[in-house]
């Protein structure tokens, strides 16, 4: 497998094969098979991070892994161990196509009515050996969900599979929301996934994402699907659950979720929840599109534990924490696209209890949210250094209303 990179290209979602550049060093991405990693991949991967990196990784929205701070003389030692650990694909191309969202308890909750992993994995199986799909657009994704009590149903993918009954239901992100079209058997879903993006290729023009077609081109999905699927039986709408701490699942299942602030850890934190996992009877990690962590824990003693164990090195274990009411992008000085340092402004925002969503942007890229939140702050450029840019219920991309000094922000949340 060539390890060769394309380093300075903007504009894709970075992998291990092609990082990409940020102001602190190259930023590499680690997919994880099926939405977890086995705990000996993760340690592995925090102590690479720590030793080819600078020691910071991030968990995406994408429920992926970001270790960052790599240069390019550390870049093909960082390559191999993830080579080593079976984490990365043949080439750059099929790296990047394989955007795929698994429910973070697939196959250990028992309110799941299927265990979608297998189609997970079917998925992933399909994207590697098809070679037309990897001209997706590197941002197409796909969301797989089993209708369990932790349910990503809810989040946005181009293409969502999704429990209901016995059966799984197809989903499309179109520029009016999410349209469920049909359903299949658990056996057939990943053929139907596949024929979506496969459709998507014949109609996109050059548009990154399924919500971007025009409603001929969602017309011309619907015909090309409708014919392997069965009519929609029920109501699909899902809205996602995000719990945080001691997870009780019935049967005797307990489990335990953790959040980063900003989805921000630090390898050492990775190691220490690690530890406390494994000891707790983990088995692996499952990753979240929320920058969570979810583990499979043998009993609720157990889950206290690890509970205890992950508040004191930091970690976020409850689900009402205010810090999670706020997305920040890396900001000033990691990334060069900001003009502020928004996580330290965050921190500061989020002490002062602001009841709603706030977004804190470097850029007008909105890196970190996608998604309306009720307060926006994008930092100034050209000049507007330790300045935001003020947006209500809108997205980075909306007109600002005025521009404030982050000392004035405190204002803004008394209203």
């Amino acid at each position: 497998m060539s390890m060769a990179a394309a380093i300075e290209v903007k504009g894709w979602c970075p992998g291990v094969l092609r990082p990409m550049q940020s102001g602190d060093g190259l930023i590499a991405r680690v997919r994880p098979w099926g939405g977890a990693f086995g705990l000996v991949e993760a340690k592995a991967l925090a102590n690479a991070a720590e030793r080819f990196g600078n020691g910071h990784i991030d968990l995406t929205r994408r429920a992926n892994l970001q270790i960052r701070g790599v240069t390019e003389a550390s870049l093909p030692g960082l390559q191999n161990v993830v080579e080593q650990l079976g984490l990365v694909d043949c080439d750059a191309r099929t790296e990047a196509t394989r955007n795929i969202m698994v429910a973070p308890l697939a196959g250990i909750d028992p309110a799941e009515r299927i265990d979608v992993r297998l189609l997970a994995h079917a998925l992933e199986s399909g994207l590697a050996t098809e070679t037309a799909l990897h001209d997706l657009p590197s941002k197409f994704g796909f969301l797989v969900d089993g209708g369990g009590s932790v349910s990503i149903a809810g989040e946005r993918a181009d293409i969502l599979l999704g429990v209901v009954g016995q059966a799984v239901a197809l989903g499309l992100d179109t520029h009016s929301g999410v349209e469920w079209i049909g359903t299949t058997s658990l056996d057939a879903a990943a053929k139907a996934g596949l024929a979506a993006a496969r459709a998507f290729l014949g109609v996109c023009c050059g548009r990154r994402r399924l919500r971007d077609l025009d409603d001929k081109g969602v017309a011309h999905l619907h015909s090309a699907l409708r014919p392997m699927l069965d009519p929609v039986a029920g109501d699909l709408s899902v809205v996602s659950k995000r719990p945080l701490g001691v997870l009780s699942l019935g049967s005797e299942r307990v489990a335990v979720g953790v959040a980063a602030a900003f989805g921000r850890l630090e390898a050492r934190q990775l190691r220490g929840f690690i530890a406390v996992a494994a000891a707790a009877g983990a088995a692996d990690i499952r990753l979240s599109p929320w920058r969570s962590l979810y583990v499979g824990v043998r009993d609720i003693a157990a889950a206290c534990r690890v509970v205890e164990a992950a508040g004191d090195i930091g970690l976020i274990v409850e689900a009402n924490d205010p810090i999670l009411r706020v997305d920040a992008c890396p900001g000033a000085p990691a990334c060069r696209s900001s003009s502020v340092d928004t996580r330290r402004d965050a921190r500061r925002f989020a002490a002062l209890g602001f009841g709603g969503t706030l977004h804190v942007s470097g850029c007008a890229k909105g890196c970190a949210r996608s998604a309306p939140a009720d307060l926006v702050l994008v930092g100034v450029q050209g000049g507007g250094q330790g300045r935001y840019d003020v947006i209500r219920n809108g997205t980075t991309r909306d007109t600002p209303e005025r521009a404030i000094g982050a000392e004035e922000a405190g204002a803004l949340f008394d209203v």
